[in-house]
């Protein structure tokens, strides 16, 4: 019988030539962990140019093609785990939380544990169930890469009415985000739909033929011309997936880390390149440091915000130091 699942293929570019076989598939696919992709190589699901590599540790060479076999997901079993969860905000209806950079919102293939959902099952008595048995309390949801604020409902019918509410368009989203190279100007908005890639479905795209409508405006808040990098203030009117890495991409910025979008460490001056390593494995330089909303009880405006993480800040920290050197 012929297996069902997913084949995914990637192409080896010059600058990712000599890299580890697994750490290449991660930064090509980062929606699935490292550990599991290294799994998946050594039982036999990854080709390199037609032949199959079990070998994690290969070294991919530019100009390669490999082929990535993803099988079908297995039932999950979610289980509360004690991992470090920071509540900004909680009370009988929903709870605020913060998504440190690297973690995964909730679990997938390759990422079963080690979750925001692990940690809320652990850390909360309640949580709603319309997100289904995986998403308990989800309402909405940041990339793995992104760190920031989020909204939790504990029940369901507050749960519906924050869903409401992100339809809707009746919240306020704000992120801060480092980009390369600076934008073109000072103040733009971005009104472009948004649509799966018509080259590569796990990504996303403004030439698409089912794109949806999605707003996003920006502001800059810091030029680092000797860093030929911006520190952005990104406001959102939709929701859409890798909205803002896909409208600043149209604006020909690329978020620091974000390899999925084009960004190259290579492409940096040399005095800044090391300052990528500073990122969490998995991120990239997104906070969504905002978030208002009404509360779905008692329709008071809630406002919450929060700083960035230690590494996002030591990062801007060097660039202000080379910048006033």
């Amino acid at each position: 019988m012929e297996r069902e699942g997913e084949l995914l293929t990637f192409e080896v570019d010059a600058e990712k030539g000599g890299t580890r076989l697994d750490k290449f598939l991660s930064q090509a696919y980062p929606e699935l962990s490292r550990s599991y992709l290294k799994d998946l190589i050594e039982e036999g699901f990854v080709k390199v140019d037609g032949e199959t590599v079990k070998k994690p540790s290969k070294k991919v060479k530019a100009g390669q093609t490999v082929e990535l076999f993803v099988p079908p997901p297995k039932e999950l079993e979610l289980k509360p785990e004690p991992l470090p969860l920071k509540v900004i905000y909680e009370d009988d209806d929903l709870a605020v939380v913060y998504k440190p950079p690297g973690m995964v919102v909730h679990p997938s293939p390759g990422y079963e544990s080690g979750t925001l959902v692990n940690a809320l099952l652990y850390h909360l008595d309640n949580l709603s169930s319309i997100g289904g048995v995986d998403r308990p309390g989800i309402v909405h949801r940041l990339d793995r890469g992104t760190a920031g604020v989020m909204v939790v409902a504990k029940n369901d019918k507050a749960h519906r009415e924050l869903a409401r509410q992100f339809h809707d368009r009746l919240t306020e989203k704000r992120y801060k985000a480092l980009v390369t190279p600076p934008p073109p100007d000072r103040h733009a908005v971005v009104d472009l739909p948004i649509g799966r890639s018509l080259s590569d479905r796990k990504k996303f795209s403004v030439y698409s033929a089912k794109a949806k409508d999605a707003k996003t405006e920006y502001w800059l808040k810091e030029q680092f011309d000797k860093a030929r990098s911006a520190l952005l203030d990104v406001k959102i009117y939709t929701g859409r997936t890798h909205q803002i890495r896909v409208h600043l991409k149209s604006k020909g910025m690329t978020i620091w880390g974000d390899e999925t979008y084009g960004f190259k460490k290579g492409k940096l001056p040399k005095e800044v390149q090391n300052l990528v390593d500073l990122l969490p494995e998995g991120s990239f330089w997104l906070l969504a440091y905002k978030l208002g909303f009404y509360h779905p009880r008692t329709g008071e405006w809630l406002q919450f915000e929060v700083e960035p993480p230690e590494e996002y800040r030591k990062v801007l920290d060097r660039l202000r130091e080379l910048e006033n050197s």
